[in-house]
């Protein structure tokens, strides 16, 4: 489950890449000692008005269909949501939030507050502009508890009176501020102390979207996930509007005539599901103007004549996450279980050790899969610490610090006993939604059993994609293991991920040190960069040597276009949905 901060801003600092790959046992003729060139940007035509844009939407399950930015917690249904769904802020190519979109920010250091202004021609999709009271209720959506929504986060409760309107002891929120009323075009934010995030985007510390009031607001709290305004019929601001559904698998879109920039460029947009298993020939055969590259089915599709392959190193990356508590929904935070079974680093190290990871990204991802070090991506210099070590396949390591730590294996035994003396059966939480995910995950489950691990499939197999998010979200008792992956957003700031408050932390671990290297890095005195880069540093080699979350592998994303579209572009400052379209 790819999530973000806000609306999965996924983004790059470079305009080319190239893939550098090592190929441990492969051919010398294997793709995968190749280096791969790819721009961000297709090339630029001529634009003519009109026509039908054809987008794939990758799933393996039907999408959710929740089209409501303060709900939505999923890729796949943010992903079918993005024609309309556009962001108040724009940003350039470094994540930094500018002026040139459809509200300003401006923050103020002496009274520690920030003013959004909403540009005068933003309107929803029915013509009613977007005024403060829809930025402010965004607010009251994210934390009222009836809500239950994964999106309200502790960062959002150092704006004043969050944390009381959450807990029902007050009846508004006493920070936020509407200066021109409810109907004016302005709202100010009043924090306890400003952030170094909050420059960047999707820094967790506000909001960046809008819900339309006028129309949202008969919807009792509690209804509406389930409502036909969110789930059939929402109004965005966005380039375009949404004409039909078909539940978890498409969304039709016509232009907003009352969008602010102007007229897009497309006349319609067609969004539809469609398995990992047909996408290359999809590709091939142009079914789709814009589909992504499976990673295992790059070799099949890159001599495709007629499209433009864009590629970026994303801000994503996969993990091992150990379950070591639970989510406590009355007290709003994780509750760790200090008897919990994978509580001990000895078995966690162990397991990350035994994990052959190079050889599946060579294996499978033919380079476009590459093994990580650390939970800050490597785009985030000098946050990023590079002499943090990987926990590379090394089985005699982790046998060795399985022994250490008492889990023995009786004589002529195949698996290691607790500790305790009693069994250690270990059950894994698997995403299903991968081609090959059951492969690679039997693959190490055979690594894990010549370190004398048991560990087993939850359920027998990899799971629904819905049904893991359903199990990894309610802290399932019978999950020990889950794998996963996060897309990091414009700051790096790991607190949203991994903080005691924040529902993304799916290991459930708590600690006074994390909670205090957090709240450093995201404190006033991070304004100085040299202390913001050293408390990275600090946290990431304490994670690393508590192992509660292992990262495993960062990517390449590919894109494929239809040769006859021209203005698509991966860059962060791009808004292809208004800027992209159809060649003369």
């Amino acid at each position: 489950m790819k999530m973000s901060k806000s609306k999965l801003l996924y983004v790059t600092l470079a305009s080319s890449l190239t893939i550098f790959t090592t190929a441990c046992g492969a051919k010398k003729t294997d793709s995968s000692n190749q280096t791969i060139k790819f721009s961000q940007n297709v090339p630029k035509k001529a634009i003519k008005k009109g026509g039908t844009l054809t987008y794939a939407l990758e799933n393996e399950s039907p999408f959710t269909g929740i089209f409501l930015s303060e709900i939505a917690d999923t890729s796949p249904d943010v992903e079918a949501a993005a024609p309309g769904d556009e962001s108040l802020f724009s940003i350039n190519d470094h994540y930094q939030i500018t002026d040139k979109g459809a509200a300003t920010l401006k923050l103020n250091h002496r009274d520690n507050t920030a003013k959004i202004k909403v540009k005068d021609k933003v309107r929803w999709s029915d013509g009613k502009p977007v005024v403060a009271k829809d930025l402010e209720y965004s607010y009251e959506i994210l934390a009222n508890p009836k809500v239950q929504t994964t999106q309200y986060t502790s960062s959002l409760e150092n704006i004043k009176g969050m944390a009381e309107y959450h807990q029902g002891k007050a009846k508004e929120i006493s920070g936020i501020e509407m200066p021109d009323g409810p109907n004016g075009k302005t709202l100010v934010l009043h924090f306890k102390e400003l952030k170094p995030a909050m420059l960047n985007a999707a820094s967790g510390f506000y909001w960046e979207h809008a819900a339309p009031y006028h129309y949202l607001k008969k919807v009792p709290f509690e209804k509406l996930v389930s409502s036909d305004q969110v789930r059939k019929h929402p109004l965005y601001f966005g380039p375009y509007k949404m004409d039909k559904t078909v539940q978890g698998q498409s969304t039709s879109w016509s232009r907003n005539p009352y969008y602010w920039r102007g007229k897009p460029n497309f006349a319609h947009i067609y969004m539809s599901n469609i398995t990992n298993s047909n996408v290359s020939q999809a590709i091939k055969s142009h079914k789709f103007d814009v589909a992504s590259v499976l990673d295992s089915q790059w070799l099949q599709v890159k001599n495709t004549k007629g499209v433009n392959f864009v590629g970026k190193k994303t801000l994503s990356y996969n993990y091992l996450a150990f379950k070591v508590g639970k989510w406590d929904q009355k007290l709003g935070k994780n509750v760790e279980n200090p008897h919990a079974k994978m509580n001990n680093p000895a078995l966690r190290k162990a397991m990350a050790y035994a994990m052959n990871v190079d050889v599946i990204n060579n294996r499978f991802y033919h380079g476009l899969k590459f093994r990580i070090n650390s939970l800050i991506p490597a785009q985030f210099t000098p946050y990023y610490d590079k002499n943090i070590p990987t926990y590379s396949y090394n089985l005699n390591k982790a046998n060795e610090l399985l022994d250490k730590a008492g889990y023995k294996k009786a004589p002529g035994a195949l698996y290691r006993r607790q500790p305790n003396g009693k069994p250690l059966v270990i059950n894994i939480a698997v995403r299903g939604s991968g081609e090959n995910s059951e492969a690679i995950w039997r693959n190490y489950i055979q690594q894990w059993k010549k370190a004398g691990l048991n560990v087993k499939f939850l359920g027998g197999r990899p799971m629904e994609f819905n049904r893991w998010v359903a199990a990894v979200k309610s802290s399932d008792p019978k999950i020990d293991v889950l794998e996963g992956s996060w897309g990091a957003a414009g700051d790096p700031s790991p607190s949203v991920f991994y903080g005691e408050k924040m529902p993304y932390n799916f290991a459930r671990f708590v600690s006074p040190t994390n909670t205090k290297l957090l709240d450093e890095i995201d404190s006033a005195k991070s304004f100085d960069k040299n202390y913001r880069v050293q408390k990275f540093h600090e946290w990431q080699r304490w994670m690393y040597n508590k192992a509660y979350v292992v990262p495993t592998s960062g990517a390449y994303s590919v894109t494929a276009v239809n040769s006859k579209v021209t203005g698509w572009s991966l860059k962060p400052s791009a808004n292809v949905w208004y800027e992209a379209g159809f060649s003369k």
